[in-house]
Formats: C-alpha cells, sequence, structure tokens
C-alpha cells in the first residue's frame, strides 16, 4: 500500500467539465510534494472517471457508486482510502479550485508544527475576479453572536478586493470547505461531517466541534486558491437556498445549549422568515418556499446533538451582524473587528 504525507481528496458528481478545467494544475502543483491526488466520484453518469483515468494514471480514483452529497461523500471516501493510500494529512478540495504553485506547502506546515491545529484553510480568491475574495471563506471564517457566517473580506454579499490587508495568519471559528486540510486523526476522532447536513454548513459543524476539543482552527494566507463557486448548485438555486438555511439552523441546535440556544434560535427563525418575504417580494418563489421549508424542518425535525465536552462553550463574536451591516452600515471586516 501507498504511503504519503498528505491525501488531496477531490469530491466529484458529473463535473468532467470542471475537471477538465482545474484538475491538471492539481495534478501540476503537488508533484513537489509528499501527496497524492484522489478523485472520490459520487455516482457520476458523464465522462468524469474516463478522463481522469485515461488523462492522469497518477490520479487514484475511488468510486462511491452514488450520490451521497458532500458530507457524507467526504465521509464514505476517507472510510474507503485507507485501502488504497496512508496519509497523515487530507486536504478536502472542490473541483471548482484553482491551484497555482506552492498552495499545498504552507497548509501542511501549519498542521506539521502545531498540534493545536486541527485544521487551516487558505486565503480563497474568486477565480471570475482574482483581485476579489471568494464568497465561500475568503481569508478565514467567523460566526457572530446569532451564528451568521461571515469572513475576513467578506460580510453578507459585499466582498472586498484584496489588497494584502488580511495577510496575516490568524485563529478564525471556521475553515471554508472549499479547501479544507485537517489531520486524518482528527477527522477520525470527530466522525467527519455530519451526514445529514448532505451539503453546505457542514465545514462551519465541524470547526464548531474542533474547537469544542480545545483545538484550532487557522487561516494562512501564504497559501492561496481561487474558488469559482456555484460549480454543483448555482447561488441562487432554491436547493443551495434550503440547505444553507436548514442546516444553518441545525448547527445551532447541536452546538448551543440552554438559553442561549433558545433566544438565539428565535431570533434566527424571524429573520429567516423576513428573508422568506424578500424573496416573495422579488418574484423568487422557489426560493421563498425553500427558506419557509428550511425553517420548519430546521426546528421541528430531529436533529442528533454534537458531543459534550470539557471544552463545551466555545467563542463566538460578541457583534450582531445584521445590525452592524444594515445600520452601522459596515461593509468591510475591518469596521466590525475594532
Amino acid at each position: 500500500m501507498r504511503q504519503v504525507e498528505t491525501a488531496v481528496v477531490i469530491l466529484n458528481w458529473n463535473g468532467e467539465a470542471l475537471l477538465r478545467c482545474y484538475l491538471p494544475a492539481v495534478v501540476s502543483t503537488v508533484k513537489e510534494e509528499d501527496a497524492l491526488v484522489v478523485v472520490a466520484d459520487n455516482g457520476s453518469t458523464d465522462g468524469s472517471l474516463r478522463y481522469v483515468e485515461s488523462t492522469f494514471p497518477e490520479v487514484e480514483v475511488l468510486r462511491l457508486g452514488q450520490n451521497y452529497g458532500f458530507a457524507r461523500g467526504y465521509n464514505e471516501a476517507f472510510k474507503r482510502l485507507p485501502s488504497v493510500v496512508e496519509a497523515e494529512y487530507y486536504v478536502l478540495l472542490n473541483d471548482d479550485v484553482e491551484t497555482p504553485q506552492g498552495w499545498l506547502a504552507p497548509l501542511i506546515s501549519r498542521l506539521r508544527d502545531d498540534l493545536r491545529c486541527g485544521a487551516v484553510m487558505p486565503k480563497v480568491l474568486s477565480a471570475r475576479r482574482k483581485e476579489y475574495f471568494e464568497y465561500a471563506g475568503a481569508s478565514g471564517g467567523f460566526l457572530d453572536w446569532f451564528g451568521y457566517p461571515y469572513c475576513r473580506g467578506r460580510l453578507l454579499d459585499t466582498i472586498e478586493k484584496d489588497v494584502g490587508q488580511y495577510d496575516e495568519p490568524m485563529k478564525v471559528h471556521w475553515a471554508s470547505g472549499a479547501c479544507l486540510s485537517i489531520r486524518r486523526s482528527v477527522y477520525e476522532q470527530e466522525g467527519g461531517f455530519e451526514e445529514r447536513f448532505f451539503a453546505h454548513m457542514e465545514e462551519i459543524d465541524l470547526c464548531w466541534r474542533l474547537r469544542c476539543r480545545g483545538l484550532e482552527v487557522w487561516v494562512d494566507p501564504r497559501s492561496e486558491v481561487y474558488h469559482l463557486g456555484g460549480g454543483t448548485l448555482g447561488y441562487e438555486s432554491p436547493k443551495k437556498v434550503y440547505l444553507n438555511h436548514r442546516n444553518s439552523l441545525w448547527m445551532l441546535r447541536r452546538n448551543l445549549r440552554g438559553g442561549e440556544r433558545v433566544l438565539v434560535l428565535t431570533f434566527r427563525v424571524a429573520m429567516d422568515m423576513v428573508v422568506a418575504l424578500v424573496y416573495g417580494l422579488k418574484g423568487k418563489g422557489g426560493a421563498l418556499v425553500a427558506t419557509v421549508r428550511a425553517v420548519g424542518e430546521g426546528i421541528f425535525s430531529s436533529c442528533p446533538r454534537a458531543k459534550d465536552y470539557t471544552y463545551s462553550k466555545v467563542s463566538r463574536s460578541r457583534i450582531c451582524l445584521l445590525w452592524r451591516y444594515f445600520v452601522r452600515r459596515q461593509r468591510r471586516y475591518s469596521e466590525i473587528s475594532e
């Protein structure tokens, strides 16, 4: 069996066009590293696997047999990975990510040199406008007190231009699933992603649990990648809207306790209903229905709790992102972090 330091695992579902665009750079940029590129396939019916196997014999292919989604798909991939390769570190890489030379080494160096670091992400820039941050992670993710995600470089839908203002490595609340590096031992001990999420918010939930164990999550902008975004589900897809809203509520139910949990969920349900109303006023009926359905399932359906830990209370930003953004008109991370 092959042994490497790092397994770079790309989850694919009918992504032949994306693999043709982005896989060559991934393979090229890890050649100097002790790493293996793995394509884990979620039951694709296009020509994805024919392309990979005929073009890149050095890439390992894992056939999962069906579409498990992002969360269970990666869990299944990592269960099966030891049958073909042993690796100390895993990199979860979206199939729509462009990787420039030198992107991998800083991430693995951070994990190797700091045992407190459980997971680390690079700076994520837009593949469409490379001078701007990308929505899914930017230069590190945070949660406000009500559980709304935001980033260094992105508040809600306002995305900043990258001029080096967020190039310092730092501890964050969550790392983007577009490119997430994690110790194999940590992933296995934590049980990976919560599979009922299917896709979206699962990496934030995982990072929350890592921090509850006393581990740290970092962004290291010495590494940067370019993310296309919306490669599988478009940004305004009703399914994407549904998964984001439902999974956000599930995440809060799983990780909060007591009166804080009741207060935060009450506020979030009210705000989600406002969002549904806005969708309706804009004529986006599919998104309206998806939001209402997501709230119902997010609050009333069964959802397994995260484990209780000694480090059960982890920090969130003591701000209300919506107040800062809409009332105080603060649109940059540097303004709300002062």
